[in-house]
């Protein structure tokens, strides 16, 4: 089951230092929703661990993640697969992009695409589809707060 998830973040700090925190490891485990554990296995390979409830579906998701088309400062494109054993899988991508937005912010834009598979699949794809954008808007929302207050 495929899902496509858009939306925008208007934070309140540089280009650049939204870049970098969207290239920090602590910052993007602190707001990723159920992350367990974010490594780094070089500058564009991490390893995840997340835990996450999809309905009556709790279930545990090891998987990797690679950031590719990196255009810095400007836009990176981030792909990961996560399986959740029993529950299925997940995999997808996202194309963010920065834009300075007026004094000292920055507008962050995603279009998310994802693929499910397993017995997640089968909840339905409503509950799959608003659990993804509660879960992207939570991401996107933790993250903008931390970058905007670590000024």
């Amino acid at each position: 089951m495929a899902l496509v998830i858009e939306g925008e973040e208007r934070i309140a700090a540089p280009v650049e230092k939204v870049w970098a925190a969207l290239n920090d490891p602590v910052v993007l485990k602190e707001s990723i929703p159920g992350c367990q554990s974010l490594e780094m296995k070089s500058p564009t390979d991490m390893a995840a661990t997340v835990v996450l409830k999809i309905g009556p579906i709790k279930a545990t998701f090891n998987g990797e993640v690679t950031l590719k088309n990196l255009k810095p400062p400007h836009s990176y494109t981030i792909q990961g697969e996560g399986k959740g054993g029993i529950a299925g899988f997940a995999k997808g991508g996202a194309d963010v992009t920065l834009t300075a937005d007026g004094d000292g912010a920055t507008l962050l834009k995603y279009a998310a695409k994802a693929d499910v598979g397993g017995k997640i699949a089968q909840l339905g794809s409503r509950l799959i589809t608003s659990t993804s954008k509660k879960l992207a808007g939570e991401f996107f929302s933790t993250f903008g707060k931390k970058v905007g207050a670590a000024g």
